[in-house]
């Protein structure tokens, strides 16, 4: 089974990794561009950037499974969290506070996220995850007591970013469910219905459009910053779960505290520094977390994009496919002992 166990854990951690990069350096980006433009044409222009993104990046029946009608309330709910509370409190929360320590608070987005998947889809979280997570929430609480000390604009703007950490906490928990999909068509959706709702409210709120430099770039930021990495990020969680996909994107605040203090950003306080270290070790922690005991699979039929090579399908075909595929496919009973991680084919409880 090693061949098996080590692709998905390095496979997600990659993908991961390139989901957290592309929305790290979006942050301290979307602060710069987004100078005077209002927090829902912002959050409109991320989304419209993201939309044109996702349609070239559908695959066909035969590759990915496809969107049912069934997931309609949930790409509701997932698109009002994360394409519209998400990222209008993190518009706003950016002009009102530091692009540094913003960027390391969105670093609670993985506490959430861990929590949530723990409570709702009973993920694995052992000893060594509740000291990380406990970790991730000294530094904001740190982050939180520097900010007051600025003032009561920068805790605001401070308190905004976390807001939008809790609702892209529950996006990522919900995205959970159709991680399987085709993540063109996921991205598509959400980004479609989160620019016509957070349009809609820039138009009700009389918000102008900004210049076309700054539309431009910000309609850049969100095709690379929230649709190739959301692509990326969906890729990772049907890998090796919510949880764990969220552990590793909590390096995007550093890539964006980083990009940040680039940008020519140089108030870096003791207690910035502090918060920054103890949600360092907080990520260090969650990532080194190893699980592996004998489990059941019980019997299963479902439909995703698959390959058979991974040690859990072994159906056969005629001729046998070399690359990933998708289509209706039974699992048979299965009781074996390797490290695995919360995917699709790992759901049982503890």
């Amino acid at each position: 089974m090693a061949h098996g166990l080590l692709n998905p854990v390095v496979k997600g951690g990659l993908l991961a990794l390139l989901a957290a990069a592309l929305f790290g350096l979006s942050t301290p980006f979307v602060q710069t561009w987004g100078k005077g433009v209002g927090p829902f044409t912002t959050a409109a222009l991320l989304y419209v950037g993201a939309a044109l993104v996702a349609a070239f990046m559908r695959q066909p029946k035969e590759r990915e499974a496809q969107l049912q009608r069934t997931d309609a309330r949930r790409l509701l709910a997932m698109a009002l969290f994360g394409a519209v509370f998400g990222p209008v409190a993190l518009a706003w929360g950016l002009q009102h506070t530091s692009g540094v320590s913003a960027s390391l608070m969105l670093t609670l987005e993985a506490v959430f996220t861990a929590l949530l998947a723990w409570r709702l889809y009973g993920e694995t979280v052992d000893r060594r995850v509740v000291v990380a997570m406990g970790a991730l929430l000294a530094g904001g609480v740190v982050l939180a007591l520097e900010q007051g000390f600025q003032g009561g604009v920068q805790l605001m703007g401070l308190l905004a970013v976390m807001a939008a950490t809790v609702a892209w906490g529950i996006d990522n928990t919900l995205s959970r469910g159709v991680a399987d999909r085709d993540p063109g068509q996921v991205v598509l959706a959400k980004s479609v219905l989160g620019c016509v709702a957070t349009g809609a409210a820039a138009w009700l709120n009389s918000e102008p459009m900004p210049a076309w430099v700054p539309c431009a770039m910000l309609l850049a930021i969100g095709a690379s910053g929230y649709g190739l990495s959301l692509r990326f990020y969906l890729l990772a969680q049907r890998t090796f779960g919510a949880a764990r996909t969220g552990s590793v994107f909590a390096f995007a605040p550093f890539i964006g505290a980083v990009a940040a203090f680039g940008l020519g950003e140089r108030d870096v306080s003791p207690y910035l520094a502090l918060g920054g270290v103890l949600m360092l070790a907080g990520v260090v922690l969650h990532l080194a977390e190893s699980h592996g005991h004998e489990h059941i699979h019980e019997a299963l039929e479902h439909e995703h994009a698959h390959r058979h090579d991974d040690g859990h399908h072994t159906h056969s075909h005629t001729p046998m496919p070399t690359g990933p595929h998708s289509h209706w496919h039974r699992h048979d009973p299965l009781t074996h002992t390797h490290a695995h991680v919360p995917d699709i084919h790992h759901g049982h409880t503890h």
